[in-house]
C-alpha cells in the first residue's frame, strides 16, 4: 500500500472531524482519539508522542470562566487509565512511541527510558519526577527542567513546551510526522510549529481544546525567535531555546 503523505493525512482528518483548528503543518482536533485513530493506516505517523491519563485519581482545579485558575477543584472525570486496546492501536499506526506516565501501564520491557527530573522539593506533595515509556533502543535519559508555575497552566498536568522540543530533538527526524492523542495543554503544538514538524494532535475535551488552540494561535502569531535549524541543535544546558516565552519557571 502507498504510504500516504502528511498532507494528505490531515486532509482527510479534517474532512472526517469537522470541529478542528488547522495551520499549516498542525492540526488540532477535538475528538476521542480511538475514533481519529480507526482512520490512520498502519505505521502512518513517524512518531506517537502521548501523555495519557494515569488512572491515579487526578482532579483539575479551574476557576468559574472556563480559565483555568487552580482555585477551586473541578472533577472532570478524565483521568482514567486507557485499555490494552488504546496501547495497540498507537502502536499500529506509529512506528515509534513515547508513551508518559509509562510506569503506571503493563507496557513490555524497554532500554529507553527517559525521565524528567521537575527541580522540586522533596517536601512537595507531588512526584519529583515523572517517566516516559518509549520504544527506541537507546539508553536511560534524564532531562532535568523546572515545571510552569499554576498561573501560567491551562491544563493540571500541563508539561512544557521546552520538554517536548527537547524529546523532538532527540527522538524525532526532520520530516517526521507527529501524532499526540491526549493533547491536554497544546505544549507540543508550539514545539511542531517551531520545529517544522508536522503533528496530528487530539483532544476529547472541549474547554481544553479551545484553550490549547486559544494558545497555539498566540503563538504562532508571533515571530519566531529562532529558526527551526537553530532550536533542534539546542540542548537542555541551553533551555532559553526551548521556551515559548510564556512559561513561568519555579
Amino acid at each position: 500500500m502507498r504510504m500516504r503523505t502528511s498532507k494528505e493525512l490531515q486532509d482527510r482528518l479534517q474532512e472526517l472531524f469537522p470541529v478542528h483548528y488547522r495551520n499549516g503543518n498542525i492540526l488540532m482536533i477535538n475528538a476521542d482519539c480511538m475514533e481519529v485513530m480507526k482512520h490512520i493506516q498502519d505505521n502512518e505517523v513517524e512518531l506517537s508522542c502521548v501523555d495519557p491519563p494515569y488512572g491515579i485519581g487526578a482532579k483539575f482545579k479551574g476557576g468559574k470562566t472556563g480559565k483555568m485558575q487552580f482555585n477551586e477543584v473541578v472533577e472532570k472525570g478524565w483521568d482514567e487509565a486507557p485499555t490494552d486496546k488504546y496501547f495497540s492501536e498507537v502502536k499500529r499506526v506509529s512506528k515509534n512511541q513515547i508513551i508518559w506516565g509509562g510506569n503506571y501501564f503493563g507496557l513490555p520491557p524497554s532500554r529507553c527510558w527517559i525521565i524528567w527530573d521537575k527541580l522540586i522539593s522533596e517536601d512537595f506533595s507531588l512526584a519529583m519526577a515523572e517517566m516516559a515509556w518509549t520504544s527506541f533502543d537507546e539508553v536511560v535519559k534524564i532531562v532535568r527542567m523546572a515545571t510552569p508555575k499554576d498561573g501560567g497552566k491551562i491544563h493540571p498536568t500541563q508539561k512544557p513546551v521546552a520538554l517536548y522540543k527537547w524529546l523532538l530533538s532527540r527522538y524525532a527526524k526532520p520530516g517526521d510526522r507527529i501524532l499526540d492523542t491526549h493533547g491536554g495543554s497544546g505544549s507540543i503544538c508550539i514545539a511542531c510549529h517551531d520545529l517544522g514538524y508536522d503533528l496530528t494532535w487530539m483532544e476529547l475535551d472541549e474547554d481544553y481544546y479551545k484553550a490549547a488552540v486559544a494558545r497555539y494561535k498566540n503563538h504562532a502569531a508571533q515571530a519566531t525567535l529562532f529558526a527551526p535549524a537553530e532550536l533542534t541543535k539546542a540542548t537542555e544546558t541551553t533551555p532559553e531555546l526551548f521556551s515559548d516565552g510564556s512559561e513561568a519557571e519555579e
